[in-house]
């Protein structure tokens, strides 16, 4: 096969295990949104956060050092010990489901009816807030993740894909990391999607999602489902979180990953799941691919643009998505 056949197929692979990672950080969007009808601005420092926090643990760092040290002037930065990565995981993910209570009890259970704008600017809020905890708590320097996934290339691959191609073309270089990021992501969808269907809990969701008065109506707590959706938000945002850390290093760019996922959700739509990987598996390919064909033409950078482009045709033809429900106003 042609050599320039092949490298276009290797972008394809390449952009879809990119839009995995995009579609990780859009589920932690679709699950409060489609329960409570917020867009949450406050996703990508959720993931942000979570990394903090793991990175912390598992290095025994003293949370708040840097303020103890100055109002004591102590000098301490760490306990001393190291958490294996599963238990920081663990403990992480109990961080997580402890801020979900918090972020109801303090915020928006006293935000309940009001309208959506409010909503959203508590959310933006929100974000701002977590970003000065989480530098106060561990600090705003560059932290590397390292939880024990695989990284680099997969020589396997390489090695068994280099004859497809003549002697120019040496294999597709495929993420050791990106190949772990898809399975997970498939495990976490799937497991979603179950929850959803087939619990009591998850069931409970959607009749919220549906008409939050008729849930209560029939005995459905909001201040639980509201708690469960924001825990399973955080434990996608770990998740998310752990993937983009162990990539590129755990600093505050990190929370820019929230405006890589909106063209992602304009996409699959808002309230969609399946939706949301889709939507992410799109802009992936789409971006990586037009880069390598079109890029060279217009001078580069075109993945910066592309998926907000192809975002706004999106928003002119379809404003609900490929998998959105039908936006009906009743007058």
């Amino acid at each position: 096969m042609p050599d320039q056949f092949l490298y276009g197929v290797e972008v394809v692979l390449n952009g879809l295990m990119a839009g995995v990672l995009y579609a990780l950080v859009a589920l932690g969007f679709v699950l409060i949104f489609k329960a409570s009808g917020i867009f949450n601005y406050a996703q990508g420092v959720m993931a942000l956060f979570a990394a903090l926090t793991l990175v912390g643990i598992m290095e025994g760092q003293i949370p708040f050092a840097h303020l103890i040290n100055a109002t004591f002037g102590t000098d301490v930065h760490h306990f001393g010990w190291h958490v294996p990565a599963f238990l920081a995981i663990i403990l992480t993910m109990m961080v997580m489901v402890l801020l979900a209570w918090l972020v109801q009890r303090l915020v928006f259970r006293f935000l309940v009816g009001q309208e959506p704008i409010i909503l959203f600017m508590a959310t933006i809020g929100l974000a701002y807030f977590l970003e000065g905890v989480g530098d106060l708590m561990w600090g705003s320097e560059i932290k590397k993740l390292d939880v024990g996934l695989p990284q680099g290339a997969s020589f396997w691959i390489e090695e068994n894909t280099a004859w497809f191609g003549g002697d120019g073309f040496f294999g597709f270089f495929i993420d050791k990391l990106d190949l772990v990021a898809t399975l997970i992501a498939v495990i976490l969808v799937t497991v979603l999607v179950l929850f959803s269907q087939y619990t009591k809990q998850g069931r409970a969701m959607r009749a919220v999602a549906d008409d939050h008065q008729a849930a209560l109506s029939v005995g459905v707590s909001l201040n639980f489902i509201w708690i469960l959706v924001w825990s399973s938000a955080g434990f996608v945002a770990l998740v998310a979180g752990i993937m983009w850390g162990a990539k590129s290093g755990v600093q505050f760019s990190l929370s820019l990953i929230a405006l890589k996922a909106l063209p992602v959700l304009m996409l699959g739509g808002f309230t969609s799941i399946p939706g949301a990987i889709v939507g992410g598996l799109i802009i992936g390919v789409g971006e990586k691919l037009f880069e390598f064909l079109i890029g060279p033409m217009v001078g580069g950078a075109t993945e910066n643009w592309f998926a907000y482009v192809l975002a706004l045709i999106f928003l002119v033809f379809r404003p609900q998505g490929l998998f959105g429900e039908k936006i009906i106003e009743r007058v």
